[in-house]
């Protein structure tokens, strides 16, 4: 398998139409196979009205398919603090996902912040 359980991702979910939320994940494997992990964690989605991501209150689960086109998943530090992710803009105005404490994020492609 290529994530074992109890690792943490980062995951860009893949819009299908232009007007669709911008939607990302920050969670833990909980069981993973081949083509799906079960990730406990917490849904950030992109406020048009500010420009910023926020994040949803209620921890959620979700079945991320690991073969889908167009999600990126990014394999976050084990040392990762998920229950104090956060969107931010870094000094250098870029913008970043971290924990404040053990890891930072770029998650720009090309150096737009949405």
């Amino acid at each position: 398998m290529i994530l074992a359980q109890g690792e943490k991702v980062h995951v860009i979910l893949r819009r299908n139409f232009e007007g669709d939320l911008r939607r990302h994940f920050v969670g833990e494997i909980v069981a993973a196979s081949d083509t799906l992990a079960r990730v406990a964690g917490y849904t950030f989605v992109l406020d048009n009205t500010t420009g910023q991501f926020l994040r949803r209150r209620e921890r959620r689960i979700r079945i991320i398919g690991l073969a889908e086109t167009g999600n990126i998943i990014n394999v976050l530090p084990l040392t990762a603090d998920i229950e104090n992710s956060q969107y931010k803009q870094s000094t250098e105005g870029k913008l970043i996902v971290t924990d404040g404490k053990n890891f930072t994020l770029d998650i720009n492609e090309f150096g737009s912040s949405r």
